[in-house]
C-alpha cells in the first residue's frame, strides 16, 4: 500500500471507531456528522481491503486486523499530536506547580528518585506529591485529579492516554552467605524458602493464599507453566522490604532486574539470573486526557520518558 493514500484524517476516524465501536458516538466525539463519518468508514474499508467493524449480536465488533491496527494507530497518533504541541506558555525554571503521581513501589523505586534528581536541575520550583496504588483509582485519574499513574497495569480503560516507560526482566536476589549461591540452580531454587512481593494495582490490598497461584502474578505463574511451585515463606508489597529480608540466609527475592540493581554494590547481597524463564514485565505511565495538552504536563512527560530512556542504556 503507498502511504501517500492514506489522509491524516482517515487515521483519526480509525482511532475513535475502534475505541467506540459505534458510528453515531464516533460522529459525536469528532463533531462531525454521522453521514460523514459513515462515509470515512467506507473509504477505511476500501483502502485497508476489510470491513474493520462488523455487526454482532452485541454490537459492532472490530475484525482482526482491526485489532492488529488499534496500537499502531493510537501511537502513532499520539506521538504526532505530542510533537504539535506548543511549550511556549510554560516555563519549567520558574514553574512551582505540583505534580501529583500514582507510583507503584516498584516505580517510585526506579522512577522517582532519578525524576527528582533531574527536576532539581530543570525545574526546581517543582514540587512532587508521591501517592500509592491504594490511595487513588481510575476514576481519580481520569478525573486529573491525579496528574499521572505509573504502574504495571493489564486491562485499562480506553479513555486513558498511555506510554510505555520500559520493558524489565527478572533477577533472584540472596544473602552473599547463601550457600546456594555455589550451585544455584531449579532443583536449589524450588528448595528454598521465598519472598514474594506484590504486584500491584489500583485499590487497598488484600491477604494473600499461597495456594492461589492465579493471584500470585508473573514469578509463580511461570512456575506453574513448567508445573513447578516455590515454598513462599513471607508476603510483602515492598520491593525495600523484599531486598532487606534477602540478607537472611535462607531466603531468596526474585524481583525485576532494575530494581535490583539498587543493591548491585551492597557486598552482602548476591543477584543472580533465575533457573527458568519468566516472561517480562512492562512499566507504564497513564494520564487523563483532560490533561493531554496541558503544556506543563507534556513537558513532564518528556522528562519521565528521557530518564527512562537514560536508564535503559545504563541496565
Amino acid at each position: 500500500m503507498n502511504i501517500n493514500k492514506i489522509d491524516l484524517n482517515l487515521l483519526i476516524y480509525l482511532d475513535v471507531l475502534l475505541r467506540e465501536c459505534n458510528v453515531t458516538r464516533s460522529a459525536s466525539k469528532l463533531n462531525i456528522t454521522q453521514p460523514a463519518m459513515s462515509n470515512g468508514l467506507k473509504r477505511l474499508r476500501d483502502l485497508l481491503n476489510d470491513p474493520l467493524l462488523v455487526r454482532t449480536s452485541e454490537g459492532m465488533k472490530p475484525t482482526e486486523k482491526a485489532l492488529r491496527l488499534q496500537p499502531v494507530v493510537r501511537k502513532v497518533l499520539l506521538e504526532l499530536e505530542e510533537a504539535l504541541q506548543p511549550e511556549a506558555d510554560f516555563n519549567e525554571r520558574t514553574s512551582t506547580r505540583v505534580f501529583r503521581i500514582m507510583a507503584s513501589d516498584y516505580a517510585a523505586s526506579t522512577v522517582i528518585p532519578r525524576l527528582l534528581n533531574r527536576l532539581r536541575e530543570k525545574a526546581p520550583g517543582i514540587t512532587l506529591d508521591i501517592m500509592t496504588p491504594s490511595d487513588v483509582t481510575f476514576h481519580d485519574v481520569e478525573a486529573g485529579k491525579i496528574d499521572m499513574a505509573i504502574n504495571r497495569f493489564e486491562e485499562l480503560p480506553q479513555s486513558f492516554h498511555q506510554k510505555s516507560i520500559w520493558l524489565d526482566d527478572f533477577v533472584c536476589m540472596m544473602s552473599s552467605a547463601n550457600p546456594l549461591k555455589s550451585h544455584f540452580n531449579l532443583e536449589s531454587y524450588l528448595q528454598s524458602q521465598h519472598i514474594w512481593v506484590s504486584k500491584t494495582g489500583f485499590g487497598v490490598g488484600v491477604g494473600m493464599d499461597p495456594n492461589d497461584v492465579q493471584k500470585l502474578g508473573w514469578v509463580d505463574e511461570a512456575l506453574q507453566s513448567i508445573n513447578k511451585t516455590r515454598s513462599i515463606r513471607v508476603f510483602t508489597r515492598s520491593y525495600h522490604t523484599a531486598m532487606h529480608l534477602a540478607l537472611e540466609q535462607d531466603l531468596i527475592a526474585t524481583l525485576p532486574r532494575k530494581v535490583a540493581m539498587i543493591n548491585r554494590n551492597n557486598p552482602d547481597l548476591a543477584i543472580m539470573e533465575p533457573p527458568f524463564k519468566i516472561p517480562k514485565i512492562e512499566l507504564k505511565m497513564i494520564w487523563s486526557s483532560l490533561l493531554h495538552h496541558d503544556a506543563s504536563h507534556i513537558w513532564f512527560r518528556r522528562q519521565v520518558i528521557e530518564l527512562a530512556n537514560e536508564l535503559k542504556k545504563k541496565i
